[in-house]
């Protein structure tokens, strides 16, 4: 059951590739099922895919991922304009499981913490400000954090979870 989760995990990075020198975007995604754990990672800096699967483990040499604001979207909300995603955790376990997604942002964590509000609340989010972030449920009722700290000027880092 993990090969072919492995199998699109790879297909779906793939389109995504880009081909430069620039620090790519991280990415992880940990599952276990019933046959034993799964590992893909993707550290943005090699181009270098690590594999951990039951019976296989290796490394590929890809193109390096670069995720931007337009490339994440939750109940037709996208990241905030401008936002670059600089990490991508995901954690599957059985029936259960979290998505983590790390961002810079062109903007203060105030203006940032705004617009997600105003957007999340309008896709059928319930959402409340929690310190300079969010925190409520998703549409479907799952658990939903948005965290915001500054970052210079102008500028904020974010971290999204949602189960």
């Amino acid at each position: 059951m993990l090969k072919p989760l492995l199998i699109g995990a790879a297909l779906v990075a793939l389109p995504l590739a880009g081909c430069d020198d620039k620090a790519g975007t991280s990415f992880t995604f940990n599952a276990t099922g019933d046959t034993g754990a799964m590992a893909v990672t993707d550290n943005g800096q090699s181009g270098e895919l690590a594999l951990n699967v039951p019976g296989f483990t290796g490394k590929l040499k890809l193109p390096k991922i670069h995720l931007d604001g337009d490339d994440v979207e939750m109940n037709g909300v996208h990241l905030y304009p401008g936002s670059k995603v600089t990490g991508m955790n995901i954690d599957a376990d059985h029936d259960k499981g979290a998505v983590h997604i790390a961002f810079d942002s062109p903007a203060d964590p105030a203006t940032v913490q705004r617009w997600f509000l105003s957007k999340l609340n309008a896709a059928g989010f319930t959402l409340h400000p929690e310190g300079s972030g969010l925190a409520g449920t998703s549409e479907s009722g799952e658990p939903f954090t948005l965290k915001l700290q500054p970052d210079g000027s102008g500028h904020a880092k974010g971290m999204i979870t949602a189960s």
